[in-house]
């Protein structure tokens, strides 16, 4: 395998593990964030638009989030868009801005929040093995073609290894650190 082979592996590792990061900030904690609603899908002018290009977004206290649109004639889609979607948050408009206050977390409630971030960080965990397979796969083509020796097989799957669990370990880094965001009190 190529240097540059490797370097490709590395980084579709490395983009399931910030899929997974960005999956994260979409999961409510106590605290109030614009990642929990700036990618919600709102109908303007019968197209779906992310939030984050319909307003500016702002959290002014821990937990509130004030969304104002640039053109209020969208103010009754981003609302319909927020009641629709499954964060479980009433929208308080005033006519010019949505307010959206965050409830303090239940236990209940942080242990099913936490069983989403086992998920998916499971899910990472399964994309990353799946890219070490593949590539796995591509090595043991070329050694049964004559393409490389078994010994230089051997020590790329090795590699390989190497970078699955260093992806793995980030993985699961980063799902501790998210699960203990959402069981701080």
């Amino acid at each position: 395998m190529t240097e540059e082979d490797l370097h490709s592996v590395d980084a579709r590792m490395s983009r399931a593990a910030e899929a997974m990061a960005r999956n994260f900030t979409t999961i409510r904690t106590g605290r109030a964030s614009t990642g929990l609603v700036e990618r919600l899908q709102v109908e303007y002018y019968g197209t779906l638009t992310a939030l984050n290009q319909l307003a500016s977004l702002s959290v002014p206290e821990a937990h509130t989030i004030v969304i104002q649109p640039w053109d209020r004639g969208v103010l009754g889609a981003i609302e319909k868009a927020i009641q629709k979607s499954d964060l479980g948050l009433t929208p308080n408009s005033d006519g010019t801005v949505i307010r959206l206050n965050i409830p303090q977390l239940t236990e209940e409630r942080r242990r099913d929040l936490a069983k989403q971030v086992h998920k998916r960080v499971e899910e990472a965990r399964v994309e990353i093995r799946n890219h070490r397979r593949d590539a796995a796969d591509d090595l043991r083509k070329r050694e049964k073609d004559g393409a490389i020796g078994s010994d230089e097989a051997r020590r790329e799957l090795e590699h390989i290894q190497a970078l699955t669990d260093r992806w793995t370990d980030e993985v699961d880094r980063l799902g501790k650190a998210k699960e203990q965001e959402i069981m701080e009190v």
